[in-house]
Parts: structure tokens; C-alpha cells; sequence
């Protein structure tokens, strides 16, 4: 979701696309030379952008129903000896808001995630269970979907800094599970970041191509965190989704962005995407003095001090999660994490409201409750900004 911007924030973010495609395009450039002179993996970290291709709509009575393309067919190649291939399934259909609703003034959608005492997802809950305050007023919930199978728009972003190099295969297996337990028709990207994000495979619903691509992470460099944060979130806009996401896997701290801490949590704030993270190492370790050659860090850097306040941050104002793990061992708290994140996307609710007083904008605190269910635990994002249609992010091909 997204929302109006001043002038100096229209500027701000059109920089943003400008630096975003200068470090793509050469980008893929550099991967089709590596590609067809059979160079080394790690100088394929490059990548192209192309938004993804916009789903047929249809607008039915109070409601619409977006019919979910098939999954592209499968690319052969020697790499699918050892990549388990992605079977895809019969169209199904997706419930989205209306036209009308969407585009009415002042229209906004959360995720919600309900657990139990027992740390259990909550399912089967009917739109009467929610209360749903706005700025501490009820609102009415103009819009219910239960997300049992609702497909997602997804970024994978990561990290593979120097700090990273013991840890990538571990990275790779529990990434490829996490793939593997997601919807076939989920929209997914990948991104991998060291002094600079690098995009090896933009949006697709053919979840083969994103798993091929994971051979090609390759430790080394800084980490720029926050740069990578703000082009996920860029980049996830072009999904085909209302309901979006990012998985974030890092073990490090920022020491490199030109962007800054203030601005990922404002973006991420004002945009409905859900942002998960994975941070490997002790947040309470202190970080020892580095030395950077080229995109190379020697002699110590961030080692396994990882920012859990920042990842925190970001969670807790989207609705997410964050999950710490301490030391990476052969991988299965990683692969568990995977899971969990994967599974909470099946477990969920969508509540869409008009925003009260919506003419003149601005940020909204959101609470919801379920009153017949007090022992359960609600989590939802902190808030909305208020002023935009939500045409284009709910399913809709943009207008022209």
C-alpha cells in the first residue's frame, strides 16, 4: 500500500528508482557476459528488473475474484538432476476488495495473526470474532478474508557479506525449504546484499528459476542493510499481490548504506508489506574494528554482533516477526525459522476499513482485539497512512 507523497519524498524515492536501476542493468549486463563466458558463481550476483506480468480480473457483485495464472513450465538443464522441480497446480481463484471498495476514500487493509497460549495459529475465525479500532474509534470491517492459501508476493533479501561465508550453505538449504512450503502461485524475487544489493532473479511464479539462483550466493563484502530494505520494498511493490512480503536473513549490522535507519522504518511504515527477519549471531557481541579492500572486509568487522534492534524495528511496525538465532550449527534452528515464517503466511487473516476523517490523511494507529477469545494473542502492524487508492496494490492492473 502506498500513499501521497510530498514533494521532497517524490524526489527522494524517484532517486531511488534511479539508483536502483543503475545498479541493475549494468547488473545484468555483467551476469550475461559471466553466464555465456562460464565464470565464476560468485560474479553472477547480478540481476535485471522486469515487473511482473499483470494477472487477469474479473469485478463481480460486492466482490472480485482474480484468476491466478499457471505457473510458467520448467526449464530443463543439468541443474535439475539436483533441484527438486515445482509441479504446478490448477488455477484457483483469490478473493480481493471490490472496485469499488478499494477505491473509495481512505480504504486500507492489515494483516492478522492470531496465536494461541501455546504459541498455535488460530484458524477458522469468521469477521464477527474481530474488533477492529482506528485511532482508539470502531471501525466497521468493510472487508474478510481468511489467508488459509491466499498466494503472496514475496522478496527474499540475502545477506552474503564476508561474515556470511560460514553460513551460506546453511542459508541455501533453509531458504530452499522455505520456497518449497510455499504456495506454487506465490510471486517471489530474490535478492542477495553484501557492500550493495544484487537482484539474481526477479519476480516470478516459477519457483525453479528462484532455487537455481541460490547456487549463485557467494560471501563476501560489507553490509548494506538499509539500502536493501528499501529496494525490497520498492521492488515488492511491482507484485501482483495485495498481500505482500519480505524475508530478511542476516548476521550482521549495517556499515555501508547511504540510506539511513529513520528512512527504512518510514517506508516501512507506510507501505502494508510484511517484513520478516532471520538474524544469525548475539546481538550483544561487540564489534571488532575493520579494514575494507575493494568490496572485501578484513580483520574483523560486524563478526556475529547482529542488529536485532533494527530487525525488531521493522517487524513489529509491519505486523511480522523476527527470530534470533544465536549460532547457525548445522542449520535446523535456521530451517525451522524458514517454516515457522512460511507457515504463518497460510495461517492468517486480511481485515480491510475505511479510515475515519480519510479527506485529511495522515498516520493511523490500528488495534485489533477478539473479544470472545481473550487468552489468544493478536499481532497486527502498528498503524496505516491514510490517502491512497488501494487499486493498485490489491490485485488490480494499475489504471492507464
Amino acid at each position: 500500500m502506498t500513499c501521497p507523497m510530498t514533494l521532497r519524498n517524490r524526489m527522494t524515492w524517484r532517486n531511488r528508482m534511479k539508483r536502483l536501476a543503475s545498479r541493475i542493468l549494468p547488473a545484468a549486463a555483467l551476469a550475461l557476459c559471466v553466464i555465456l563466458a562460464g565464470g565464476a558463481l560468485a560474479m553472477a550476483q547480478q540481476g535485471q528488473f522486469n515487473p511482473p506480468p499483470i494477472p487477469r480480473s474479473t469485478q463481480g457483485q460486492g466482490g472480485s475474484v482474480l484468476e491466478l495464472p499457471t505457473m510458467p513450465g520448467h526449464q530443463g538443464g543439468n541443474s535439475a538432476n539436483t533441484i527438486p522441480q515445482i509441479v504446478p497446480q490448477p488455477g484457483q481463484a483469490l478473493t480481493v476488495p471490490s472496485r469499488e471498495l478499494s477505491n473509495q476514500q481512505g480504504y486500507e487493509q492489515v494483516t492478522v495473526t492470531v496465536t494461541d497460549q501455546q504459541g498455535r495459529y488460530v484458524t477458522g475465525l469468521q469477521r464477527g470474532d474481530f474488533k477492529l479500532l482506528v485511532d482508539g474509534q470502531d471501525r466497521a470491517i468493510q472487508f474478510f478474508r481468511q489467508d488459509l492459501n491466499t498466494p503472496v508476493s514475496i522478496g527474499i533479501l540475502v545477506d552474503t557479506s564476508g561474515s556470511m561465508q560460514p553460513k551460506i550453505p546453511q542459508a541455501r538449504a533453509a531458504i530452499s525449504e522455505f520456497i518449497h512450503d510455499l504456495n506454487d502461485r506465490d510471486d517471489v524475487f530474490l535478492f542477495a546484499f553484501s557492500s550493495r544489493p544484487f537482484l539474481l532473479q526477479p519476480f516470478t511464479t516459477n519457483h525453479y528459476l528462484v532455487l537455481s539462483r541460490l547456487e549463485l550466493l557467494h560471501a563476501y563484502g560489507q553490509t548494506a542493510l538499509y539500502d536493501t530494505i528499501l529496494d525490497g520494498l520498492l521492488m515488492v511493490e511491482h507484485g501482483r499481490y495485495d498481500k505482500k512480503a519480505l524475508l530478511v536473513v542476516t548476521d550482521g549490522m549495517d556499515n555501508t548504506s547511504q540510506s539511513t535507519l529513520e528512512q527504512v522504518i518510514a517506508q516501512a511504515r507506510r507501505m502494508g508489506v510484511l517484513v520478516y527477519s532471520i538474524g544469525i549471531g548475539d546481538p550483544n557481541s561487540s564489534a571488532m574494528p575493520s579494514v575494507a579492500i575493494g568490496p572485501f572486509a578484513l580483520f574483523g568487522g560486524d563478526g556475529d554482533q547482529v542488529d536485532a534492534r533494527t530487525l525488531t524495528a521493522l517487524s513489529t511496525e509491519s505486523g511480522a516477526k523476527t527470530y534470533i538465532i544465536r549460532e547457525v550449527g548445522d542449520g535446523e534452528a535456521l530451517r525451522d525459522a524458514c517454516a515457522t515464517i512460511s507457515r504463518e503466511l497460510r495461517e492468517q487473516y486480511t481485515v480491510g476499513f475505511i479510515a475515519p476523517d480519510a479527506a485529511r490523511g495522515g498516520y493511523r494507529s490500528v488495534h485489533v482485539d477478539l473479544p470472545g477469545h481473550a487468552d489468544d494473542t493478536v499481532r497486527v502492524r502498528k498503524g496505516v497512512d491514510v490517502g491512497h487508492s488501494m487499486s493498485a496494490s490489491a490485485g488490480y492492473p494499475p489504471a492507464h
